[in-house]
């Protein structure tokens, strides 16, 4: 049996503490030991140790940008409820480590009249990950936690129930350089841009170094160019994956476009090997607008993937498994989502993966 982590303290002036020292009590003293566990209902998890302790998770749907009051409003419900045990998943939920049972409905009560949902455990929707929008990033086709947020005030249902055939792990990324999850995820929303950066000559010899913004490009996609006299560069609009390297260097070269930004939609990744192999996402929807605060194109077209897979998929499958089991031309049948010619993959280095058949049908 494995056993607890050492306690001894090293010194050093970088990295985080060691995670013992922030672990519950009882899973400290049964590191290791545990025998079982179970989901008695959405949101609540119990594992059981060889000695015969229990600890009791509670689970609450959060946003990942979250204000100080909130937080005191997490850390007063740990205190009353989890001797003062909480934690992060990965996907921004929040857990409460209990160690008395009689705790665990008391606290959801107040979880849930506070406004925190309670759920995303086994088959539901868990809390989409996702990135900074345009509430940070520089390069970002759309905003993260707006999206998010309409997201799941849609599907919350199926964050609090266990109804569908299987997990669920939706992800965002604002734009393809892919801070998120998406290239995993079994719904991924991914914002894309559509036009290669506007160059302002302008601004370019006042702001940038031309060497280092020609350097920064992936793709070889900037030249160096002379504009009215002054030197300045220009964009190969066929080689630009618009990525947003070269206005990290060079602020005269804004990649952010309100008319042309907006959104696609992917299906079908997964990180787990749990029968079958992990799977990248591949694309169902190339464009929908950005039309904020409510995004109801977006929310539209999750709701329709996600009701489309919770009728036909059988017990246990993803979203990738059930797609693979149907064909990808009975899931646009089934989704009701146009196959159009941006569907095909006609990057070069993509050959392997076209479906070149004859027998392909729309």
């Amino acid at each position: 049996m494995a056993e607890a982590p050492s306690t001894q303290e090293r010194v050093t002036d970088i990295g985080p503490p060691h995670y013992e020292k922030f672990l519950h009590p009882l899973i400290k003293k049964n590191y290791g030991k545990w025998l079982w566990h179970e989901i008695p209902r959405p949101g609540v998890l119990v594992h059981a140790a060889e000695s015969g302790d229990k600890i009791w998770t509670v689970r609450g749907g959060t946003a990942r940008l979250i204000s100080v009051d909130t937080l005191r409003l997490y850390a007063d419900l740990a205190d009353k409820y989890a001797d003062g045990y909480m934690r992060f998943t990965s996907r921004n939920n929040v857990e409460f480590l209990l160690e008395k049972e009689e705790n665990v409905q008391p606290l959801i009560d107040e979880m849930e009249s506070n406004g925190i949902p309670v759920g995303g455990t086994a088959n539901s929707v868990s809390q989409i990950v996702h990135t900074q929008g345009w509430v940070h990033c520089h390069t970002s086709a759309t905003d993260a936690s707006g999206v998010v947020k309409a997201v799941m005030d849609d599907i919350v249902e199926e964050f609090r129930n266990h109804r569908l055939p299987n997990r669920v792990r939706i992800a965002l990324a604002c734009c393809l350089n892919m801070c998120g999850a998406v290239h995993c995820s079994d719904i991924a929303i991914l914002g894309i841009h559509r036009r290669p950066p506007h160059v302002n000559h302008e601004n370019v010899k006042n702001l940038c170094e031309i060497p280092t913004t020609v350097a920064s490009c992936p793709t070889a996609a900037i030249r160096p160019t002379t504009v009215d006299g002054n030197p300045s560069v220009e964009v190969d609009e066929d080689k630009c994956m618009y990525c947003g390297n070269c206005y990290t260097t060079c602020p005269a070269m804004p990649l952010s476009d309100p008319l042309n930004d907006g959104l696609s939609i992917w299906v079908g990744g997964k990180v787990s090997n749990a029968r079958s192999n992990p799977t990248f996402s591949k694309m169902a929807i190339p464009f929908l607008p950005n039309n904020p605060p409510r995004w109801p194109e977006v929310t539209e077209a999750v709701r329709t993937i996600l009701e489309a897979y919770a009728k036909g998929a059988r017990n246990w499958e993803r979203i990738g498994e059930w797609i693979d089991r149907i064909g990808w031309p009975r899931f646009f049948r089934e989704t009701g989502i146009e196959f159009t010619k941006f569907h095909i993959d006609d990057f070069k280095g993509a050959s392997k993966s076209l479906m070149t058949t004859t027998a392909f049908k729309r």
